[in-house]
């Protein structure tokens, strides 16, 4: 009897062990389908799309809504620009205050993609981007006519064309851009709770880029 209970807890340690190596691969292939949903819903919530998915470079999910951006941040940004032209002793005087709403995000026809691996989960997609800004309000800081030197309705369309370049410019000098990528990331880290490091590669086609 002790003999033949000895037999069968080999046999079932034998078998175990044996069938060790297929259970674990269930199992991480098991896990790494639930890190893809959840990465699916992560971006269903943060830009309205299903990215393509694939697991240890295996497609698992492909990319079923088309959306050209991703827009992640904005930011109000003020801008002042001035003319002042003197001409025979009389002097013309306009003075403009802009305020802009800039988007900054990132242009998703430019591929991104997501891979699952069992030590690292890889997110690829190009870097962040100013996609443009909106105008909110322009105020009037100063009109002033010479005698025979008058503003005229080029000089005020010139002025007014000027600000939002002046928008777009400050936008970029602030980064941005970059915030959009860090700010994404933290989205990201905030929705995906795993074992693996989370990777964001962002490519180098559209860095920083105005449109």
């Amino acid at each position: 009897m002790i003999a033949l209970i000895v037999a069968t807890v080999i046999v079932v340690i034998f078998l175990r062990l044996e069938s060790w190596p297929a259970r674990t691969t269930r199992q991480s292939t098991a896990e790494l389908e639930r890190l893809a949903k959840d990465l699916r819903a992560a971006f269903v919530d943060i830009a309205h799309l299903q990215p393509r998915i694939t697991i240890n470079n295996r497609v698992y999910m492909e990319e079923t809504t088309p959306v050209s951006e991703l827009v992640v941040l904005s930011r109000r940004i003020e801008v002042e620009h001035e003319l002042l032209h003197r001409w025979v002793g009389s002097s013309k005087r306009v003075k403009l205050h802009g305020t802009f709403n800039a988007k900054a995000g990132f242009d998703l026809q430019q591929n991104l993609s997501i891979d699952l691996r069992p030590d690292e989960i890889i997110v690829q997609l190009p870097h962040a981007q100013i996609f443009g800004v909106e105008q909110e309000q322009v105020e009037v800081l100063a009109f002033e006519n010479g005698l025979w030197n008058r503003i005229s309705g080029q000089d005020l369309q010139s002025e007014l064309s000027i600000l939002p370049q002046l928008a777009s410019k400050k936008a970029a000098e602030t980064g941005l851009a970059a915030e959009a990528e860090r700010t994404l990331r933290q989205q990201l880290n905030e929705r995906i709770h795993s074992s693996q490091p989370l990777h964001l590669i962002f490519k180098d086609t559209a860095a920083n880029q105005t449109r």
